[in-house]
């Protein structure tokens, strides 16, 4: 079977994370199937919004044991050599796991488990995370010998503050679901059997009553904020809202409006 399995229904792509039996533990194959599941999602017009999920108990518990003996034999990193997800992104964005922000679509990580290692990584990168009542983060790396890895430095605090993200990657501790709404590393906590039917409902909210184009301009300018300052952040939001003021969404959005019905976007 497939490390990363793929569905599409409703205007939502779930991508699931389908090594259960090692808590899908992160391989080169899972890497290359979760990039082309994000390439086929971001190409279907019918797809507007993505859930990343994992398969069983687990959400992602790191990198697979037989991988990390491989790299410490090497000593050094097994980094993907595949090309930019979006060539047209920032060069920040353009990296193994930061590509995610330069997917044109929103992501919705539905935190099923333990996320440990690359599964923490690959959560900070989403532009969601919605956590089973029992999951949990670490970042493992400190009791590994390792460091922050893959942008989580520049990410994770960025999200729930310096000290408060320096606690995380020291201590590699496990944080539990409550504590990451707490501080602001979850955004929702559902009991584990709701959480994929909540993730998918949000999902399908955007997919049915939210502009594709607004969406797609909006994660852009976030994500782009964060490495911009204000004049350069102020100067693309004039540009884009000039552009959106002569698309057809924006007329919908006012028609829909006006004639009290549900709205009909293209993305155009």
């Amino acid at each position: 079977m497939s490390d990363v399995l793929y569905e599409a229904a409703d205007g939502v792509a779930t991508i699931t994370l389908n090594r259960p039996e090692r808590l899908n533990a992160w391989t080169a194959a899972m890497a290359a199937g979760l990039r082309d599941s994000l390439k086929r999602a971001e190409a279907d017009a019918d797809v507007r919004a993505i859930v990343l999920t994992g398969a069983g108990r687990g959400f992602c518990a790191g990198a697979d044991m037989n991988l990390l003996q491989d790299v410490a034999a090497a000593g050094e990193s097994a980094e993907s050599t595949a090309p930019p997800f979006d060539p047209t992104a920032r060069p920040d964005f353009q990296h193994p796991q930061t590509y995610l922000a330069a997917v044109g679509k929103p992501i919705i990580a539905a935190i099923n488990g333990p996320a440990a290692g690359m599964g923490l990584c690959i959560s900070l990168f989403c532009d969601l995370r919605f956590m089973a009542d029992g999951a949990f983060f670490t970042s493992a790396f400190s009791r590994r010998g390792l460091i922050a890895e893959h942008g989580t430095s520049w990410m994770l605090q960025r999200l729930v503050g310096h000290s408060r993200a320096l606690d995380v990657m020291l201590s590699s501790r496990r944080v539990g679901s409550e504590e990451c709404l707490r501080i602001g590393l979850a955004d929702r906590v559902f009991m584990v059997a709701d959480l994929l039917r909540e993730a998918k409902a949000y999902a399908k909210d955007l997919a049915d009553n939210v502009s594709p184009r607004s969406m797609r301009v909006i994660k852009r300018q976030m994500w782009n904020a964060l490495v911009q300052d204000l004049a350069e952040a102020m100067k693309d939001a004039d540009h884009e809202m000039a552009l959106s003021l002569k698309s057809d969404d924006f007329r919908e959005g006012v028609a829909s409006f006006v004639e009290k019905r549900q709205v009909r976007f293209t993305g155009t």
